[in-house]
């Protein structure tokens, strides 16, 4: 462990290496890979750099960088489509904890050095459940907080099986026995339908702007680095679908999920992930993770699956003095306008009484 370590942004020509190691590490995930980064960037605006750290002119671990910039300055954070944005290491041939700790501890603190020379107003990381240990960063006072997510075990289908519930069995079984067939295809046009039905049941804004969107589904579909599912009525028509990046690491991840309100009961939510587990098992892939766990009814269910709660360390700079005081004043608007929105509809319903 006495071999120095150097940390260097990666060139185009060690991309491959680091392939290689986002593949067979379990930190890993498409998310990390040089493809997919330049297709987000290319389609969602940003930019990337993966740093490399080195032992003997091996790369033993690294970090991707996605980079905004806003008011407040250049940012690194994750975002819609890049859930994961987190260390990769390899782990350590020797049979004692301890080296294994070493190594984990030199290459987390050299990545928290390096970046801490790049000036970013503020940096936002976060790792998968692997990725445990982050005590370098702490002791170089940045903070870290909990997320979640469920993964989904696919190396034994049956007692998978057995692990979802009941009701979600039987409407599984429901749609099979109605004809709701399962489809693994391009059409990105009734994703994007039911997509715009979702964002506007949840009040929420979609993931791109749809030409964006477009791009970003047909660059990776090309790649064969995602796929597109759905599930059709006898006619034809698509009634709910997602979107699961695939990538060479034996993880696969459902990035978006979307479903028509009106056949919600059907139960073809339920159909469409489980028929899709199992031809995520048939390509060899040991687990799909279903991407974010914040306690809502999507979350409920996810949980009801049968997956493994997952918990990811989110870590965090406090932000340079500009970024902490613009955030300041943002907060502060945006409680205000809260508050108004709350008197408002006291108003309201107060006046219909």
């Amino acid at each position: 462990m006495s071999a120095p370590i150097t940390v260097q942004t990666l060139r185009d020509e060690e991309y491959d290496e680091w392939e290689r190691l986002v593949a067979t590490s379990p930190d890993g995930s498409i998310y990390a890979t040089p493809e997919y980064l330049d297709n987000l960037c290319t389609t969602g605006g940003g930019r990337f750099r993966i740093l490399g750290v080195r032992r003997l002119e091996r790369i033993i671990g690294g970090l991707p960088l996605y980079e905004q910039t806003s008011k407040k300055g250049k940012f690194v954070s994750p975002r819609l489509l890049l859930y994961y944005l987190g260390p990769v290491l390899s782990r350590s041939a020797s049979s004692y904890p301890s080296q294994q700790s070493a190594q984990t501890i030199a290459t987390m603190g050299a990545l928290a050095d390096a970046l801490d020379t790049l000036g970013f107003a503020k940096i936002t990381l976060r790792g998968r459940h692997t990725v445990s240990d982050v005590r370098s960063f702490l002791d170089r006072g940045w903070t870290s907080r909990p997320s979640y997510s469920y993964l989904v075990p696919l190396q034994d289908l049956r007692g998978q099986w057995n692990r979802v519930e009941q009701n979600l069995r039987r409407l599984v079984d429901r749609c099979a026995e109605q004809n709701v067939t399962h489809t693994n295809d391009d059409d990105f046009e009734s994703f994007l339908r039911l997509h715009r039905l979702t964002m506007n049941h949840h009040d929420a804004v979609p993931y791109l702007p749809d030409d964006s969107f477009r791009r970003w589904f047909g660059t990776l579909h090309r790649l064969g680095l995602c796929r597109l599912f759905h599930a059709r009525l006898p006619s034809g028509e698509s009634i709910a679908a997602q979107i699961v990046l695939l990538g060479n690491h034996p993880v696969s991840h459902t990035v978006c999920a979307a479903i028509d309100p009106e056949h919600r009961r059907l139960g073809a939510a339920a159909f469409l992930r489980w028929r899709t587990f199992e031809w995520l098992a048939g390509q060899g892939k040991s687990g799909n993770d279903l991407t974010d766990a914040t306690l809502n009814s999507v979350t409920h269910f996810k949980s009801q699956l049968g997956g493994d709660l997952v918990t990811n360390f989110v870590i965090e700079t406090r932000g340079n003095t500009k970024w902490r005081a613009a955030s300041a004043v943002g907060s502060a608007y945006t409680g205000l306008r809260h508050r108004a929105a709350g008197i408002a509809r006291r108003i309201r319903n107060s006046d219909s009484k």
